[in-house]
């Protein structure tokens, strides 16, 4: 399906929208990529939705996207004897290894590596950064705490470190088996969450060994300051607003959000923007006037995608959501400011002919009456620069891979459409055209831009740009050559 934006729609299913009717309906309202929450669900019931997906694809003869979300290692306390506990500002409370069930004075927290890893004066968040502790006396068997601000605190909620790099592996147990279950269902991409370092995006990429391609999710101080390393080993990134803004003050997450999605675009790798986008619809059917601009605002950025999750997950609007989404961006991406921003921060041109050849056709794009830029990649490389350039025509990106045609779903203006295997660029034209016309995104007297690697079917190795007529069939239908 053709869409009016070029900005993509990341839709996560749960409960309210598990069956084939609501999910066909999140398509259809404009979701492009849809993400499965290891968090929640069985594998049997996350296979179902994943199959689903699958037949809608089948169905309307277009890729469609699925993310796997990892649950990372997730911090949380134990269980307290009444379910519940308020701490008081001032007072003093522990954190320990003790698995009994907690009371007003202490609680367990069953994560020895934890205990190695703080010291005096670090901060703990408990329940989203709801209540504030800080560490004032500690061993590797427990620590005590001062209560900075108080509040309930109740069983399983989740604590967060911000002040130090927790000795913890960014794959669990859990997460390893279901890496492998979401590797084998065939899900395009994998999303890894609390990532720390880059070590632990090598980590799940020898795991996944091709199977999915590798997205970090940026929700941790540490990721913020190694993110040059991380962006480097990974295919893509999330810029996880949540934790991000527990860990960090809010204040500080807008301008991050900013400098993330410009660097992410500077590499030529996919990026989204997630979190409480349009929270107030998880029971509203419509959004507050503040989410509709922080959704704008991630538009106006650049950012590859945006991201419902418990909007679509579990809200009582789940198509509503999505739709008020189409709706923003489809507003924004026509408003003349937007195609001024989005020139204002063009990356600075590569140094390769791949990098020559994208910002070529973008350019002949710009200035002449091309309508369409189709790019033909066998690894996607070269639909990624494309959309590195943001260009103001459609992006066709053309490929015999699934693979490729499914994970360029999540870039920015990639229309994705699968083609025959090529050996020769006469071929590759006449295909292009084809695809313009029948995509509607050209008629037989308008022209549009080519590009290819030749030798055909060989990563990296984009060298050819043509401006060709859309009524290259004629042309070439009898040409033996």
């Amino acid at each position: 399906m053709r869409r009016s934006r070029n900005v993509k729609i990341v839709a996560t299913l749960g409960p309210a929208s598990q069956n084939k009717d609501v999910i066909g309906a999140l398509h259809q309202a404009g979701a492009d990529i849809f993400r499965l929450n290891m968090s929640h669900g069985s594998h049997e019931e996350i296979r179902l939705k994943y199959k689903i997906v699958r037949e809608i694809e089948s169905e309307i003869n277009s890729p469609i996207a699925v993310l796997a979300d990892l649950q990372g290692p997730k911090l949380r306390v134990g269980e307290f004897k009444n379910g519940h506990e308020y701490l008081e500002e001032g007072t003093s409370f522990q954190f320990d290894l003790d698995p009994t069930a907690g009371d007003s004075t202490r609680v367990c927290m069953p994560h020895p590596e934890i205990f190695a890893a703080l010291k005096t004066g670090v901060r703990l968040l408990v329940n989203d950064g709801k209540i504030r502790l800080k560490v004032v006396v500690c061993d590797e068997l427990y620590a005590t705490c001062e209560v900075l601000t108080g509040g309930v605190i109740s069983n399983r909620k989740g604590v967060n470190v911000p002040d130090v790099v927790l000795p913890l592996a960014a794959l669990s147990n859990k997460d390893r088996m279901d890496l492998e279950f979401a590797c084998g269902l065939g899900v395009d991409w994998l999303a890894l969450s609390f990532v720390q370092r880059a070590e632990d995006v090598h980590e799940a990429r020898e795991l996944a060994k091709g199977r999915a391609a590798i997205l970090s999710k940026i929700e941790k101080p540490a990721a913020v300051e190694r993110f040059d390393d991380i962006l480097a080993a990974s295919d893509g990134i999330m810029v996880a607003r949540g934790d991000l803004g527990v860990e960090l003050p809010v204040h500080a997450v807008p301008p991050i959000q900013k400098r993330l999605v410009r660097k992410c675009r500077g590499a030529a790798k996919p990026v989204i923007v997630a979190t409480q986008m349009l929270e107030s619809m998880i029971d509203s059917p419509v959004p507050t006037r503040a989410e509709v601009s922080d959704v704008a605002t991630a538009i106006y950025e650049g950012t590859d995608a945006i991201m419902l999750s418990a909007e679509s997950a579990s809200g009582a609007h789940p198509v509503e959501a999505v739709k008020t989404m189409d709706s923003v961006a489809t507003e924004v991406e026509i408003d003349p400011n937007y195609q001024q921003i989005i020139k204002a921060s063009q990356p600075s041109k590569g140094d390769t002919i791949a990098h020559g050849i994208v910002a070529s056709a973008r350019e002949i794009a710009e200035t002449t009456e091309v309508k369409a830029i189709c790019c033909f990649t066998q690894s996607g490389t070269t639909a990624l620069l494309t959309a590195r350039e943001r260009p103001s025509v459609p992006i066709m990106a053309l490929t015999p891979e699934h693979r490729t045609a499914r994970r360029l779903v999540l870039s920015w203006g990639c229309n994705c459409k699968i083609t025959k295997s090529l050996d020769r660029f006469k071929l590759a034209v006449v295909n292009a055209a084809n695809a313009a016309r029948e995509g509607g995104f050209a008629l037989e007297s308008d022209q549009i831009v080519v590009t290819a690697g030749v030798p055909f079917n060989v990563s990296g190795t984009t060298n050819i740009l043509r401006v060709a007529p859309c009524d290259e069939r004629l042309i070439y239908a009898t040409d033996p050559e």
